[in-house]
């Protein structure tokens, strides 16, 4: 069985001899490359040369052609902010306010990024598309009107569940328009990548996106592809009901238990996709780390239909020596059983050097925002945002601070907070909303409780 034949009869739910092995390699491209994520997200030679020196480094059985949910917001009108390590970030919701979907610019993937994209994946296609499989990503319906509305969003589903309906019909279109064309670029696998459904509801997630992720399932199926729902962050609460929907493929991070997602997958028919960890381990870990980490996933997703994968593209700085120790066990079932006896996981711990304030002491209410990585997560760009929002709704002294979890600091001060997920936000050192972004109204009254807890109003 090649490498290509393994990946699509484990996506399918079939028996594979080893794990199925997909490194989502995004701006860890550039990284392969000595570019920054800029520069390589904006040429498509750069894209196809950091994607086959992953395939030469990882020996995957599967790789996406870039992991960047922007794309679609850019071409509708969003503002976006670059950066060195991350792919860009939405900066402005042209739907915001009395915003309409009739005065967007009109999308085509003939604009934007989408031609450097094509031309990238018609190279892949030509050098890689017999030994792989190629994926599309696509930016999910949910996390596309997000970033058309922005925060607002979160109230909408409460006051306006008409014009969501509308929007979401909208981005669902947009959606298959995506997926179209990686299907015609050489991609078997449509991926919709939806991580801000973590922060809703399981009935709001059976209201306002089942129904069109399965319009968008059943597209993709009618055009021959494979389909898989991709959520990052804690999507404990909605993973049943993802179960539910019309896609091949399940794929979570380490939020969700591993054990959990192949139980409720296999129960519905789907094979199961993750949740290698991606900071304290591939990120900030060493290779006996990473080994382990593969191990647990691979012992965990068994024979059949698991895709071993990180729970979202690979962060920019990942040392190779991490991956590469994943593809050894991936492939060498001897070397995972001398691994299992030998290696010992790294720890990063105590965190006894990691300061956590006084917050009866300190003359402002601290709002501490644990994320990922705010420039590079559209669900902790958005709490981080809601944070903001509702700080300057308040006549009192407010700090808000970010902690990014891509630190020995951040995964720290985590610890130290007693937080388990991400995004959280803390209000005075009380683990207050957990990834479930609040509307504003909601989220000041939060504030203003704990700070008359507090004495601070």
């Amino acid at each position: 069985m090649t490498s290509k034949e393994l990946l699509l009869s484990a996506i399918q739910g079939g028996h594979t001899q080893r794990p199925a092995w997909v490194p989502f390699v995004g701006v860890h491209g550039g990284k392969l490359l000595g570019v920054s994520a800029s520069e390589y997200l904006l040429s498509s030679d750069l894209i196809f040369k950091g994607l086959k020196k992953a395939y030469e480094l990882y020996r995957p059985d599967g790789l996406p052609i870039v992991f960047d949910l922007q794309m679609e917001a850019e071409i509708l009108g969003c503002k976006l902010v670059w950066a060195d390590e991350v792919p860009p970030s939405v900066v402005s919701h042209p739907l915001m306010g009395e915003g309409k979907i009739q005065e967007l610019p009109p999308f085509s993937t003939n604009q934007g990024r989408f031609p450097v994209v094509r031309e990238a994946a018609q190279h892949l296609q030509a050098a890689l598309g017999n030994d792989i499989v190629l994926y599309g990503l696509l930016t999910g319906p949910f996390t596309l009107i997000s970033h058309l509305r922005g925060s607002e969003l979160f109230l909408d589903l409460l006051t306006h569940p008409e014009k969501t309906r509308e929007i979401m019909a909208f981005a669902t279109e947009i959606a298959k328009q995506t997926a179209r064309f990686y299907l015609q670029n050489g991609c078997q696998v449509i991926a919709v990548v939806d991580p801000m459904t973590s922060q809703i509801s399981a009935d709001h997630f059976n209201e306002f996106v089942t129904p069109y992720l399965n319009d968008l399932f059943s597209f993709i199926k009618l055009n021959g592809g494979l389909s898989s729902l991709f959520v990052c962050g804690d999507a404990t609460r909605n993973l049943e009901v993802m179960c539910h929907t019309a896609c091949d493929n399940i794929s979570v991070d380490e939020n969700i238990p591993l054990e959990l997602l192949c139980t409720l997958a296999r129960k519905n028919g789907k094979s199961a996709g993750g949740n290698l960890k991606l900071t304290t381990v591939l990120l900030l870990g060493k290779p006996a780390d990473a080994m382990l980490d593969a191990i647990r996933c691979i012992d965990t997703g068994g024979n059949r239909g698991f895709i071993l994968a990180p729970g979202c593209d690979l962060p920019y700085g990942t040392p190779e020596a991490n991956l590469q120790a994943v593809t050894h066990m991936v492939h060498d079932d001897y070397q995972r059983q001398v691994a299992r006896m030998t290696v010992t996981v790294t720890d990063m711990g105590p965190f006894d050097d990691i300061k956590i304030p006084n917050f009866r002491e300190e003359k402002a209410v601290i709002l501490d925002v644990i994320t990922l990585d705010s420039s590079g997560c559209a669900p902790c760009l958005y709490m981080l945002d809601a944070a903001i929002k509702a700080a300057a709704r308040i006549n009192i002294p407010i700090e808000v601070r970010e902690h990014k979890i891509k630190s020995r600091e951040g995964i720290g001060y985590m610890t130290r907070m007693g937080v388990k997920n991400i995004p959280t936000v803390c209000i005075d050192g009380k683990v207050t909303f957990i990834s479930q972004i609040p509307d504003t109204e909601t989220f000041v009254n939060a504030i203003l409780e704990r700070a008359k807890e507090l004495g601070k109003v």
